[in-house]
């Protein structure tokens, strides 16, 4: 604890039957202890008179879990701390997995790291509330981060607070502990998982998690937290991905190298070009996304492919489309390419324009598909025999 600049920080709301024998349990491994009473009305402030040792703030009113956090991690960074290990006040965490974070950081590849305890959720006395909603929220971590965790909602864990207090963080309340996870994945922090044991002794853990009111304001986190990542942290992630090295070599290894079968490739170019082609206008990043997902295909691959409707080639897409269209509706339809980029005058026939766009996904999307598979298919034969000798 003192090598790494680590504390301990505890925020506490009316726990008092668990407070002493939690603050005993740390005070084996540590004295370096902060604890934030969030407005306790029961005896909080009593026990903690009794420990001269221990740095406590005293909040008037109980503003919410996120609130004390974030006034601890000030405080804390205040005082010298580079790291806080935050465990909860209400005896459900072991004081004696402490070791485990800071083995995890010290045998990691960077201290630029949030570790969160991955509880067994399969244990008995495991609420069923408690377990579906960590499904819940791995979900929807997974979705907005593209980082695969067992437990998101575990309050025991270990923050850097130099990056933490870099982030703009916004909530009050239990939805905190998921709001600062997401922003610390997605601004480059590593966040994973390490395990720890857990009690929930239903006579003696008071819980002030309110199912309904706090689990709305989860749920209407994670869907401002999915439009954020859809429509700006993955485009960024993806376009500072090929920034770093360069198309060719993103194509040779996110496209020709990746572990992906070449079935799984093409059909990720496929449903790329078909969107990035069809009618979706302003909704193309966001059912790239959620198709890629649903179809388990490879996301990367397929934002890149959709893509193929950047601005400058817009207008052949479209004047493709609407040929297209006319074609197959027989409608009469005379217009230049200098009318279509200064009024889309074509745009006037939307029905032969959508006809026509959706036949033009169909097709580009099949031949860049089977295209795709066929090189992909060789390509990996040759790898074979050059590996072979």
């Amino acid at each position: 604890m003192q090598q790494l600049n680590c504390c301990v920080l505890i925020p506490t709301y009316n726990n008092a039957g668990t407070l002493k024998r939690v603050l005993d349990g740390v005070l084996e491994y540590t004295p370096n202890i902060l604890v934030v009473n969030d407005g306790a009305t029961d005896r909080t402030a009593e026990i903690l008179s009794d420990y001269a040792q221990i740095t406590t703030i005293h909040l008037p009113k109980n503003k919410g879990k996120g609130n004390a956090l974030k006034i601890g991690f000030a405080e804390a960074l205040k005082a010298g701390y580079h790291f806080a290990i935050t465990i909860d006040s209400d005896g459900q965490h072991f004081p004696e997995d402490i070791p485990v974070f800071l083995d995890a950081l010290e045998q990691g590849d960077t201290r630029n790291a949030l570790y969160i305890g991955a509880r067994n959720m399969a244990q008995s006395d495991v609420p069923g509330k408690s377990s579906f909603g960590n499904k819940f929220s791995n979900f929807w971590f997974r979705f907005e981060t593209g980082k695969r965790l067992t437990d998101t909602q575990c309050g025991y864990r270990l923050y850097p607070l130099k990056e933490i207090s870099a982030l703009k963080l916004h909530t009050p309340k239990f939805e905190f502990e998921i709001e600062v996870i997401v922003k610390a994945a997605w601004n480059g922090t590593l966040v994973e998982n390490v395990p720890v044991k857990i009690s929930y002794d239903g006579e003696e853990r008071v819980s002030h998690f309110r199912t309904v009111p706090d689990f709305a304001r989860i749920s209407v986190l994670n869907t401002w937290f999915v439009i954020v990542a859809i429509f700006y942290i993955k485009p960024r992630d993806f376009f500072r991905k090929i920034k770093k090295k360069g198309i060719k070599k993103f194509l040779i290894e996110n496209v020709l190298k990746h572990n992906d079968p070449p079935k799984k490739k093409a059909l990720s170019i496929a449903l790329g070009v078909f969107l990035g082609i069809a009618p979706f206008w302003g909704f193309q990043t966001l059912l790239v996304f959620a198709l890629a997902v649903f179809l388990k295909l490879n996301k990367a691959i397929a934002f890149a492919f959709s893509n193929i409707s950047i601005p400058p080639m817009i207008p052949f897409i479209v004047y493709a489309s609407v040929q297209l269209g006319v074609l197959i509706t027989g409608e009469d339809i005379s217009f230049s390419m200098e009318s279509l980029t200064e009024n889309f005058g074509a745009l006037k026939h939307l029905k032969t324009y959508i006809i026509g766009s959706l036949t033009l996904a169909t097709i580009a999307s099949v031949l860049f598909g089977a295209i795709s598979y066929l090189v992909l298919i060789l390509t990996a034969k040759r790898k074979i025999v050059t590996d072979n000798g």
